[in-house]
């Protein structure tokens, strides 16, 4: 393909118009810069691959939001599935938001990341990406119940984590 190539010119517009909102994702459901990047432009390579069946989806974006999730757990399958404990570095720019860097949002998102890739994935295209429970769904290739079960577990876990740290900082 050559950038004159009007198929490769689509995929070039959509991929840089789509970036951030991409980069962004993978950053939150990876917790770490470097990895984000990796994942996102592996993710941008199978896309630009299968192009045309991409952007003929009903919904282009929900298909590439798939096929970074499931690079994502492909990978996690690869190393063996060992833990990794990932520090996210906070996405909102702390000027503009000071709240990011709060020490609660901080510890928030550390143990967010401690959560399973699925429950964690849930999370992140709920509260990041504001997809509805069937959208998610349908990203994920599960059932709305179970977006609404893992989502649930991983709350719990949350409030669990964040109640034993409370009382451990009373004690």
């Amino acid at each position: 393909m050559t950038t004159s190539d009007p198929h490769w010119r689509s995929f070039e517009d959509y991929a840089t118009a789509r970036w951030a909102a991409l980069y962004r994702t993978a950053h939150l459901l990876t917790g770490d810069p470097a990895a984000a990047e990796d994942l996102l432009q592996s993710t941008l390579v199978k896309v630009m691959a299968q192009w045309t069946k991409v952007r003929r989806a009903d919904a282009p974006d929900a298909y590439v939001r798939k096929m970074l999730l499931n690079e994502l757990l492909g990978e996690r399958r690869k190393a063996g599935r060992r833990a990794q404990k990932a520090h996210l570095v906070p996405v909102p720019d702390p000027v503009t938001d000071p709240a990011a860097t709060s020490p609660e949002r901080l510890d928030l998102w550390d143990r967010v990341q401690l959560l399973p890739p699925r429950q964690r994935a849930v999370l992140v295209l709920r509260y990041y990406e504001d997809l509805s429970e069937a959208e998610i769904a349908e990203v994920l290739g599960v059932s709305a119940g179970t977006v609404k079960s893992q989502a649930s577990h991983a709350l719990r876990a949350l409030r669990a984590a964040t109640a034993q740290n409370r009382t451990e900082e009373v004690s």
